[in-house]
Order: structure tokens, then sequence, then C-alpha cells
């Protein structure tokens, strides 16, 4: 694989769902300083990426970050949490917030902005079961249709960018406007969520002819295109609305921004593309759960019944998921999902760096640059707990019970396991 395709795997991989469901959510927080937030998150996701790229290249495995976790940390209990803190956050809550996204945007394209309620609820659950469906039968052709849907989401954002770019109204984004430094680098754990699928890159190494120094390059070129595209798109929507518009009209706040300069026919545009994005990344993260949830099985992470061998059949993982994110997408509140999913994933990658810290020797690290993302993650996720148990004290209960939960299940699953197993080779 080229350096070009690479870099496109990862773009294809972040661009899309996270942008068209976060921009109402993070402008809760940081008011029309989105764009500022978007930029921070990047440079986070860059210095996160670097310590990845280091790992990936030493131990490709399609365990992905949890293989890393392993061979820093061993496959012991401080994995095992990990594991269940990641699944309920990168995959239930993540795959839940999408598919909320997708239910909101149906509602308003085929029945009307003023239906919502009972219709978000069918169009959310109908694209659960029916990407579920597809990963399991038609996951090939699923996957062949990626590429043109990324083409697609990039056509369609050049449009918008384009169209509202010229048309900005920079008093809605003035300086003087902006919230509080604090509150922008805490709404930085919530357009974090947006970049989560840099981390697909790596898996592209094995296909590389000199990966060493051609997958930095891909990492590199995938985030700065994105962040480039999420830092306009977000100048383009808040100096289009207002921040009170843009949180209003939430999940829908990019195609309401596109009415202005293209009328209806603008909303229609973004709204489709939207439906493309959320709809390919819940068959996306649904059918990743499979072999993650295999592979932690069979490291003796997660019961046996999340593995291939499962009565539930081979698919198991993905059944199981999938009903889980049923369950989370129609009873708990949006904006909760966002905010636990991407601070639970922050605290993933966190330990990713420690594990890439304690490696550096190994993997060829810059302890310097591994010490940065580690500090701008633990101030990132710093800011962001002070301003959730200040404003929104549920939401950072939900992140301690999420946390305690995982705690439990592990110890819950240990104990009935009984000894541990021998360690698995998790490097491919």
């Amino acid at each position: 694989m080229s350096v070009r395709g690479a870099a496109f795997l990862g773009v294809g991989a972040m661009v899309g769902a996270g942008i068209f469901a976060l921009l109402g959510q993070v402008a809760v927080v940081a008011g029309s300083a989105v764009w500022l937030s978007f930029l921070l998150a990047g440079i986070v996701a860059a210095l996160l990426g670097y310590t990845v790229v280091k790992l990936g290249v030493r131990f490709p495995s399609s365990g992905g970050l949890f293989a890393y976790l392993m061979e820093g940390f061993g496959n012991g209990r401080l994995v095992g949490i990990s594991a269940w803190l990641g699944y309920f956050a990168a995959i239930v809550i993540v795959c839940s917030m999408v598919a909320v996204s997708f239910g909101s945007y149906a509602t308003s394209l085929f029945i009307g902005d003023d239906a919502g309620g009972a219709w978000d609820n069918v169009f959310t659950t109908l694209v659960v079961v029916a990407m579920a469906a597809i990963s399991i039968v038609g996951s090939a052709l699923v996957s062949r249709a990626q590429s043109l849907i990324v083409f697609t989401l990039l056509a369609v954002f050049a449009v918008f960018i384009a169209v509202t770019i010229v048309d900005i109204d920079f008093d809605l984004l003035a300086f003087s406007g902006y919230p509080p430094v604090s509150d922008i680098v805490a709404s930085v754990a919530l357009t974090f969520f947006a970049y989560l699928g840099f981390s697909v890159i790596t898996f592209a190494a094995g296909d590389m002819r000199d990966p060493e120094h051609e997958l930095p390059k891909a990492m590199y070129r995938a985030l700065g295109v994105t962040t480039i595209l999420y830092v306009l798109i977000s100048l383009g929507v808040l100096g289009t609305l207002t921040v009170d518009e843009t949180i209003a009209y939430g999940e829908t706040a990019i195609a309401e921004a596109a009415r202005p300069a293209l009328g209806e026919a603008g909303f229609t545009m973004m709204a489709i593309a939207a439906l493309l994005a959320t709809a390919s990344s819940v068959n996306a993260t649904l059918y990743a759960s499979g072999g993650l949830t295999a592979m932690l099985s069979e490291a003796g992470q997660f019961p046996p019944f999340f593995g291939r061998g499962s009565r539930l059949g081979p698919h198991a993982g993905l059944l199981i998921t999938a009903g889980l994110v049923l369950v989370v997408a129609n009873v708990v509140d949006l904006s909760a999902i966002a905010s636990v999913g991407s601070a639970c994933s922050l605290m993933i990658f966190l330990l990713i760096g420690f594990a890439a810290l304690r490696l550096r020797d190994e993997i060829g690290a810059n302890a310097v640059v591994v010490v940065a993302a580690l500090a701008m993650t633990a101030i990132v996720l710093g800011f962001f707990a002070v301003d959730t148990l200040r404003n929104a004290p549920e939401t950072f209960a939900a992140i301690v019970v999420i946390a305690g939960l995982a705690v439990i299940l592990d110890v819950i699953w240990k104990r009935a396991r009984g000894a541990a197993p021998p360690e698995p080779p998790v490097a491919s």
C-alpha cells in the first residue's frame, strides 16, 4: 500500500459521522470557538498518532490498541479493565451516538423537522439492525463501497466549504464572544471523538514497503487533511448560524448551515451525505466489534460467549454489540453518549501513551514526543473532568459508573475464569 492509499484509509475512517454528530454538542461548551476546539483536538491526535505508529510498526496486530496494551503491560488486570472500558466507550457508546445522529437526519429528511420523538427511535433502530445484517451477510460489498462513500463525502464537504466560507459573518466568530479558555480546552475531550479513527492507519503497516518511514507520513497527512477539513466546516457552520441555532439544530446543524447559500437542495445534499456517513460508520463499528471481541475472548479477557465458538454463532460479538447499541441509542441522552464515549477513549489513549513510554527503546520512540502526548491528553482530561463536574455532574457520574462497571466486570469474569490463561501471541 502506498502512503497516499494509507492516508486515504485514515481520512475515510475519521471523516464523516463524527463531524455531523458533534457540532451541536461542542457548541454547548466551546460556543463559537468550535473551530479552535477541533484544531486542538487535531494536535492531540497527531501526538498520539506518533505513539500509535511506533507501536504499530513494531507490533502489527489485528488486536489494535489492546494488543499494544498487552505488549506494554502484559495480559493482566489492567488490560482487562481497559478492554471493558474501551468496548463500552469506543464501540457501544460511539456507535450509539452515530446511530442516533442517523435517526435525526432521517427524520428531518423523510418525515419533517417537527416529527422527532418516536420517528428518531424508529430510524435509529432500523440502521442498527440493517447494518448488523449487512456486516454478517454482505460485508465484502460494503467494504468496496467505503471508498465511494468517502469520495462522495469529500466532494460534498468541498461544496459546503466553498459556499459557506465566502459568506461567513465574522461577527459571529468574534473572539469577544468566546467562552473561557478552560471551557475550550475541556471541549477538546468531545471533539477528539471525530478523530478516533486515526489508529486504523496502523493496520496498513504490513502492506507497506517501508512502514517505518511511510506509516508516519500516512498518519500525519491523514490527520492534517482531516483537521483542516474539520476547522473549515466548523467555521462555515458557526459563521452562518448563531451558537444558539447550532445547539438547537444539533445533529442537523451542518445541513441547516447549507440552506442560506444552497436553499433546500443544500439541506438535502448534506442530509444525504450525513445518512451515508453515519450508516457506513455504524456498519464499520459493528463489523470491527466482531473481530475485537473475538480477540479479547481468545486472550482470556472476555468470556467465551463473545468468541467465534459461542452458541450464538461465529458472529456472537457483533450480535451482542448490536443489542447493546440498540438499548443505549434508544434510552441514553445523546449529549451524555458523546461526552462519555470521547472521554473514556482518551483514557485508553493515555494508557497507550504510557505503554509507548515503557517500550520507547524497543519501538524507537522519542521520549519527548511521547511525554508531550501524555501531557496534552492529561490536561484535556483534567479540564474536562473539572468542567463536567461543575456543569454536567450527571455526565461525570456516567463516566465514573462506566469505569466502575469495567472494573466489576473484569473482577467477576476473572474470578469465574479461575487461573489466568497463558499469555497469547498478540502480534502477527
